[in-house]
């Protein structure tokens, strides 16, 4: 099954050099995404979603909660095949982040935030005079969650969570989420008819799972609801509450483009590594404009979301509470720089290395196997290019005396297996 991920002579023999090492018999990923594709037919007429249903009323009911709210979430509920389909689909294409920042911080989301803003901007001082949390930021997030409340998803996430368990992938997952929704309807936060959002249970104008929800969403106007689909105070100020739990700053910035010097040392650099800003700027990293007057002091580290040929930034704590929000760089830069557009500051950087995409899902596979195979194990094979593979590929690239950055583009993957990745389909 491995052999099917193939499309090199060369790369298939580094895996058959060590089929050992990656364990004999295990499917490939390729083949566990294809028995997804097809689980919700067989699903049906192996489990039988009435089956899961009942057994998870009674758990609720020993857990509760009244027959009533019971009823009003499960009572009728047939599992959404979109919903299977969604949660099975794993995409080839990697969205380079650079695709990305310019999407996430358009001129249309630009212009469309700053009326947005202007229209609840009372709302947003208060609410960052309470929690700290800049109200650009928090427009930031509500863009890029909803489109300032536009799109907020119009799956019944009832009926979305309760597919998902029921097809058991994600099951604990689905049903801890379930039990959160059955107590925002028995605390009278919610009602069972606003509960819409995304088809994996995202919820309102900031997108809160229901376990987010009851562990961090305010009602914040005062009507005894959190109502945070409705209510732009309730959904900007649930937002800044989580972010002012997970520590954010006031006096911090969170991010900054910065110029690496000549002979920057990679070897030493690592992604998560922390130094003051005094300790970088004594390695020559610079401010690509303005200084470091005024936060000297403060500890920060160095992303490279592109790899050394691409812009390089110094993230401060509060880009790392961004990321508790949603654990992506890009994401946390694209919030970060439609935040400093909407103040009227910054630009997008530029010198992306365009010619060097980040490799999709497929590419990223062989990419896995080839490093493993050559004794670099990225501890696992699943096509996620994430800190094990990342510090895989930086051991490789050490090895041959290549710059190691650590950046999974189609460059590495030549590096590493001696051709280009060829072109794939999304």
């Amino acid at each position: 099954m491995i052999s099917t991920l193939m499309r090199n002579a060369g790369l298939a023999a580094l895996i058959l050099a060590c089929a050992s090492c990656a364990g004999a018999g295990a499917p490939s990923a390729a083949v566990a995404n294809e028995g997804a594709s097809s689980r919700g037919i067989a699903a049906v007429q192996a489990d039988g979603f009435d089956t899961w249903l009942a057994g998870f009323r009674t758990e609720l009911a020993e857990d509760g909660v009244s027959e009533a709210i019971i009823a009003s979430m499960l009572d009728g509920l047939q599992p959404n095949p979109v919903v299977l389909e969604r949660d099975a689909y794993q995409p080839e294409f990697v969205r380079p982040v650079w695709q990305y920042l310019q999407g996430a911080v358009s001129e249309q989301r630009v212009t469309q935030g700053q009326a947005a803003q202007g229209r609840v901007l009372a709302t947003l001082e208060e609410i960052e005079a309470e929690y700290g949390v800049d109200k650009d930021i928090l427009t930031g997030i509500w863009g890029l969650e909803s489109a300032y409340g536009v799109i907020q998803g119009n799956f019944d996430i009832v009926q979305a969570l309760a597919t998902l368990a029921w097809d058991g992938r994600r099951r604990d997952f689905a049903e801890s989420q379930l039990k959160a929704i059955a107590q925002m309807i028995e605390r009278g936060y919610a009602t069972r008819e606003q509960l819409e959002g995304s088809w994996a249970g995202a919820m309102g104008q900031t997108q809160f799972i229901p376990t987010t929800y009851m562990d961090r969403a305010v009602d914040f106007d005062g009507d005894g609801q959190r109502n945070i689909w409705d209510s732009e105070g309730d959904a900007l100020a649930s937002a800044a509450n989580l972010l002012a739990r997970a520590g954010w700053d006031r006096d911090e910035p969170v991010v900054e483009e910065v110029i690496l010097p000549e002979g920057f040392d990679f070897e030493a650099w690592s992604e998560r590594s922390r130094l003051s800003v005094s300790q970088w700027a004594a390695q020559g990293v610079a401010p690509a404009s303005g200084s470091f007057d005024g936060v000297e002091a403060l500890q920060a580290r160095i992303l490279l979301p592109a790899g050394g040929a691409g812009p390089a930034f110094i993230a401060f704590s509060n880009f790392d509470t961004l990321l508790r929000y949603n654990n992506s760089t890009s994401y946390a830069l694209g919030v970060s720089y439609l935040a400093k557009a909407l103040e009227g500051s910054g630009t997008l950087p530029g010198g992306w290395p365009e010619g060097d995409p980040p490799l999709g899902r497929n590419h990223a596979r062989d990419l896995q196997a080839a490093l493993t195979a050559l004794g670099f194990d990225t501890q696992g094979i699943d096509g996620v290019v994430g800190p094990n593979t990342r510090n895989a590929l930086r051991a490789f690239q050490q090895s041959k005396g290549l710059e190691p950055d650590g950046y999974a583009g189609a460059a590495a993957y030549e590096q590493v297996i001696g051709s280009p990745p060829v072109a794939e389909d999304d």
